[in-house]
């Protein structure tokens, strides 16, 4: 079964699928040839980014992440000042250490080819790396594919066909659930929250201590990106010209924290959202929430409602919080999906408003039944949520669509707090099936191509 911490992990922006993806990718590749035993002879290696990893590679940094996964940088570790150097001097020298082990020529105009017509089968997102001898003759060839969230799989594995249709993939739990219908039925069985519930699933991949040192690494990464994006002014990179606005935003609502203006819980959550959006636009460290695209809208609602004067409570908040929606998130995953360029933008920032509303929800004492509600509301008013970035970037609209995620996340959570006992009339697994038949039926222009959509329509900022 899949981990909680499967869901969120540390990457570099500005695109979970195009920047840590590849990067995984890139990394997996040169395993393969040392396991091998061929990463010695490697003369040159070439890649072909297929479907949006190419139409929309350049503004999400994909060119970069290809090559520093080939160089052997890893996205939860990765200093972007270290790897902005790194690129600077492949690209003047015109060579790479693969692996940090392999020094070879390499020229990514020549080497990297931007194959955006080839749309493969299994998913938009493909990559083909082959690694080639002095004399020419191929080493190695592998496909693989990033399929949303910073998650990959090779050729083989998205052929290969699931045993059933449970979320399991091998760990056994003690609270296993394939639905939320299961999810629901395992939290009565079992008189827990959907919180300890997924946490008692947790113990059986590794010792509890473990599980609650990575969810406080991760709510304090959140909160760490938040922070650096209220400090950073300037101009964000790519062309568009968009202006960072959450450190003003911030200023502003610093002076009078206490005001009683009904409205300004927007501009809080806005501010917030923003910062971290901001930053993955920057190539920033940010967590995938589900997604990079997505990144915003999680840490914001849990920045407001998770501060506390004990350090304890905001911690085990933070805990409950993001173990809730990292069920939820499970959820969409395993039978959807969270990648921009399947789904569209429903796909992640509408997975993540529905996963912080079912957070929220938690934190604010809902059953499971109002959980998987203020899940439901929460995608249920994001279908049909295109993917259409201006120029390529992560910035228009995807950093005010994270402001309006996490408004929307809480709205949602309160709407089904107000439930009187009468169930909703669409329930979580419904519109998680909806939102994959949505995006199914979506056309490809509306799907991180940046072919459609705002992006063909707003030539300038």
């Amino acid at each position: 079964m899949l981990s909680v911490l499967d869901i969120f992990r540390i990457g570099i922006g500005p695109s979970s699928s195009h920047t840590v993806g590849p990067m995984r990718i890139g990394g997996m590749f040169i395993r393969a040839l040392a396991k091998g035993g061929k990463l010695d002879r490697v003369a040159r290696v070439r890649a072909e980014l297929q479907g949006s990893l190419a139409l929309t590679g350049v503004g999400h940094g994909t060119l970069d992440a290809t090559m520093l996964g080939l160089m052997g940088f890893a996205p939860e570790t990765t200093c972007p000042d270290e790897a902005a150097a790194a690129l600077a001097d492949l690209r003047s020298e015109k060579r790479m250490s693969l692996g940090g082990k392999r020094d070879i020529a390499f020229d990514p105009q020549a080497d990297i080819d931007l194959a955006g017509h080839v749309i493969p089968r299994l998913h938009p997102n493909g990559m083909v790396l082959a690694a080639h001898d002095a004399a020419g003759e191929r080493l190695m060839q592998r496909t693989y594919y990033s399929t949303g969230g910073g998650f990959v799989a090779s050729e083989a594995q998205l052929k290969r066909k699931p045993k059933d249709d449970r979320i399991g993939t091998g760990t056994s739990v003690p609270h296993d659930f394939g639905s939320a219908a299961d999810l629901l039925a395992a939290c009565e069985a079992s008189g827990l929250q959907i919180a300890e519930l997924v946490l008692a699933n947790e113990d059986a991949m590794r010792p509890r201590d473990r599980t609650l040192a990575g969810l406080d690494r991760i709510g304090e990464a959140m909160d760490g990106c938040i922070s650096r994006g209220l400090s950073q002014r300037g101009i964000l990179p790519g062309g568009l010209r968009v202006v960072r606005r959450a450190p003003d935003l911030w200023e502003k609502l610093s002076v009078n924290p206490q005001s009683n203006e009904r409205e300004e819980l927007f501009d809080w959550l806005n501010c917030f959202a923003m910062a971290v959006n901001e930053e993955n636009a920057a190539g920033g460290r940010v967590v995938t929430a589900p997604t990079n695209g997505a990144a915003g809208i999680i840490p914001a609602v849990m920045r407001f409602y998770c501060l506390d004067a004990d350090n304890n409570a905001c911690r085990e908040s933070r805990r409950t919080f993001l173990l809730t929606a990292g069920a939820i998130g499970l959820l969409y995953k395993q039978r959807a999906s969270i990648s921009g360029a399947e789904m569209g933008c429903q796909g992640e920032v509408g997975v993540a408003c529905s996963m912080a509303a079912g957070g929220l929800a938690a934190l604010w004492g809902g059953s499971p039944q109002q959980v998987a509600s203020a899940a439901e509301i929460g995608m249920e008013h994001n279908l049909g949520l295109t993917c259409d970035p201006v120029g390529g970037l992560v910035q228009v609209p995807c950093i005010e669509r994270n402001a309006i995620g996490a408004v929307k996340a809480v709205n949602a959570a309160r709407l089904a707090l107000h439930r009187t006992g009468a169930e909703s009339c669409v329930s979580l697994d419904q519109v998680i099936e909806t939102m994959r038949q949505t995006g199914l039926d979506m056309s490809s222009k509306y799907k991180e191509t940046s072919q459609g959509g705002l992006a063909v329509n707003v030539i300038e900022c």
